[in-house]
């Protein structure tokens, strides 16, 4: 069964998941009109193909490790390090370690 999305006014911890990273997986915590809120998990090794945001985004490295790539350069995010991204800016991701981040997208008006 899907994880509901929060609801507005609610609470919600996004701090490190520490000893359950392992067997935590992805999920989407907020889906509004214009804004989309995720806790990307990633396991060491494994990657997110190169893809695409319709709206700008901010990604927070919570704990781990993680390759950011954009055909300009690739950095790595190590915890508490925080990116922007413009819209439409091809990127792929690889975990260096066992990963998780807050990714937030700006969804266009529709």
């Amino acid at each position: 069964m899907a994880q509901a999305h929060i609801k507005s006014g609610e609470v919600v911890n996004v701090g490190p998941l520490g000893n359950q990273l392992a067997a935590s997986t992805t999920t989407a915590l907020l889906k509004a009109e214009q804004l989309e809120v995720i806790r990307l998990v990633l396991h060491a090794g494994k990657t997110l193909r190169e893809h695409r945001a319709p709206g700008e985004i901010t990604v927070l490295c919570i704990e781990g490790s993680v390759e950011f790539s954009t055909p300009a350069s690739t950095t790595v995010l190590n915890k508490d390090d925080f990116l922007h991204l413009d819209a439409q800016v091809p990127h792929a991701l690889k975990a260096v370690t066992d990963s998780s981040l807050l990714v937030t997208i700006c969804l266009p008006a529709k």
